[in-house]
């Protein structure tokens, strides 16, 4: 999953959800469902999600909405900490992204 946000060091979680485009309650069911999403919080108690966070997002959406693992299956896949499987991660992350860059020169031609 490709998301598009601007460099920051903090992004709201309306931000987040939207890039991700899931609903906030979501995003605030999986925060404490595992335990590697861990916002900050203002004051206010606004979540702020860093570019760590939104990694860990991204990782978990794959598990769950592209994979179709549950829960569970999820945070086991998770404890594993597979070093390989962040990398894996990484890699599709750059190739949507190449791709995404692709088919806006495309349609620009």
């Amino acid at each position: 999953m490709f998301i598009e946000l601007p460099e920051k060091r903090y992004y709201k979680i309306g931000e987040v959800s939207k890039a991700f485009d899931v609903n906030t309650s979501l995003i605030r069911f999986w925060e404490r469902e595992f335990e590697i999403l861990k916002p900050k919080k203002n004051n206010k108690g606004n979540r702020l999600f860093t570019a760590e966070d939104l990694a860990n997002l991204k990782i978990i959406y794959h598990l769950l909405k592209e994979k179709g693992f549950t829960i569970e299956g999820a945070k086991k896949k998770l404890k594993e900490k597979s070093p390989k499987m962040h990398h894996n991660h990484e890699i599709i992350s750059k190739l949507e992204s190449i791709k995404s860059e692709l088919l806006k020169i495309k349609n620009h031609l």
